[in-house]
């Protein structure tokens, strides 16, 4: 009977480090689209590190404020995973900041200014280019509570209507982004 008490406190506790680092450093997330191709393929495994722009806290909505630890900048480039919770839909939505808060772009004859809190908006805003599935691009404005990090590395793919144990791409291991 003590061994089993002790096996599970031990898988207790195993169990709650792995949800903590989960939910705070590293997560991983699968493709389901081929929308995002050639970069990422249907049915890959990407890891996105929470850390890569600081630990999100709070949502405003609860006890605690929105902020970040140790807050680090997006920079133009980097393939980003975002938060795109509305009443409707929620979805994580991979795309490639192009532009940063306080940038003017000058798209189809009109010229935009990215809102940040360098003019006046109460937080900073990055333009992201949206892949499709027909292949065009669209621009959004997402703001940095949305972001949830930066795609680091595909870990593998798998044909999800493959079994288990088969279905590996062996050329779509541990790539770096």
């Amino acid at each position: 009977m003590k061994q089993l008490v002790k096996f599970i406190i031990t898988f207790a506790v195993a169990a709650v480090v792995l949800l903590l680092f989960r939910a705070m450093v590293v997560t991983l997330y699968t493709v389901n689209d081929t929308a995002l191709q050639p970069e990422f393929m249907l049915g890959d495994r990407i890891l996105v590190n929470r850390w890569s722009y600081g630990l999100r806290t709070g949502n405003d909505d609860g006890l605690f404020r929105y902020g970040r630890i140790m807050k680090s900048n997006v920079e133009k480039g980097d393939i980003i995973a975002v938060d795109s919770a509305n009443d409707s839909i929620s979805a994580i939505i991979i795309c490639k900041c192009v532009a940063l808060p306080g940038d003017t772009i000058t798209h189809k004859g009109m010229t935009t200014v990215v809102p940040g809190l360098h003019n006046c908006a109460n937080q900073d805003y990055y333009m992201v280019e949206l892949f499709e599935k027909n292949k065009a691009t669209k621009h959004g404005i997402v703001g940095e509570k949305s972001i949830i990090g930066r795609v680091c590395m595909v870990v593998f793919n798998h044909d999800d209507n493959a079994p288990f144990y088969t279905g590996y791409d062996k050329d779509r291991m541990f790539i770096m982004k």
